[in-house]
């Protein structure tokens, strides 16, 4: 039995209505547990966009989920970084930006 832990992803894509509901279900097929989530838009560009998020599972699992996000057609980069401390100075970084 793999032990569960914490991992941060950051994703960019194009911002549209549908994207973070399939990033959402790829995650909930998978049943990763979503401990936290910060969706943006790119200040600079209104039609993309930015998801952070703090998930709770296997390594074995977040490896398959960041492969399924990576063939959406809106996405263009996951970056997955073990543990929570990732997420909090990412999500700092969008706070102070509004």
């Amino acid at each position: 039995m793999t032990i569960k832990q914490d991992y941060t992803l950051e994703l960019t894509a194009d911002n549209n209505f549908s994207v973070l509901n399939r990033i959402i279900n790829i995650l909930n097929r998978r049943r990763v547990r979503i401990k936290k989530l910060m969706a943006h838009e790119n200040e600079n560009d209104f039609r993309r966009g930015g998801v952070i998020m703090l998930l709770f599972t296997t390594p074995d699992l977040i490896e398959k989920v960041t492969v399924q996000l990576e063939k959406l057609i809106e996405v263009d980069s996951v970056k997955v970084y073990q543990g929570n401390s990732e997420y909090f100075e990412l999500s700092e970084k969008i706070v102070d930006v509004d």
